[in-house]
């Protein structure tokens, strides 16, 4: 049987880039990548409000210390940096005790939330939670990407649609997804809602 790859790893180093960008030893290899998972982890779990999008790590030494950068890629940046970046520093403090390392911040601000997948997602796993019907969530998500200007947009929910008792999927595609070629700049998310009739899951390309 055919296997479906995720595009975003499929295409990395083609047109993609990595999220952590740092080179190690194969000692140090496991302590990083548990630390940038925490990093996420905490990131994601804490101010999921401010709608992150991606969360790049950074690694360098200075003079035998260790300083990790955070790229943060967000739709609501007011929300990271708070008044007077009260909330910025806040952040940094609390990752600081969870590494134990040098922390700074570059928050980077999403013009336009609705031509990236992950944001997309995010927006319509918010309207299941809220009772929005599953087809009029996806046809909404569909015309406000189209309108950004972006040539094709496919999207999925699977789970217990309606409320049926048993689960199934349906999506719909506008316009030209080209999953097969590697230099086509396609995008992938998953992410799930919580509702009252189960787990949801909602994907966007």
């Amino acid at each position: 049987m055919g296997q479906k790859s995720n595009p975003n790893g499929l295409r990395l180093g083609i047109i993609k880039n990595w999220d952590s960008k740092w080179f190690a030893n194969f000692k140090k290899t496991p302590q990083f990548i548990h630390e940038d998972f925490c990093i996420r982890n905490f990131i994601n779990k804490n101010y999921s409000k401010a709608l992150i999008a991606q969360i790049e790590i950074e690694r360098s030494k200075k003079k035998d210390k260790e300083i990790i950068k955070i790229n943060l890629h967000v739709a609501k940046s007011n929300i990271i940096n708070g008044k007077d970046n009260e909330s910025l520093k806040k952040i940094t403090k609390q990752i600081e005790q969870i590494t134990k390392k040098e922390v700074f911040f570059n928050v980077i601000e999403i013009k336009n939330p609705d031509k990236v997948a992950i944001l997309v997602a995010k927006t319509m796993a918010e309207q299941l939670e809220q009772r929005f019907y599953f087809r009029r969530v996806q046809k909404m998500a569909i015309q406000k990407v189209l309108k950004t200007g972006v040539k094709g947009v496919k999207t999925l929910i699977s789970g217990r649609l309606g409320g049926l008792e048993m689960a199934r999927s349906e999506g719909y595609l506008e316009g030209r997804v080209p999953l097969n070629t590697l230099r086509a700049d396609v995008e992938y998310a998953f992410t799930e809602a919580h509702t009252t009739y189960g787990s949801f899951g909602v994907k966007v390309w």
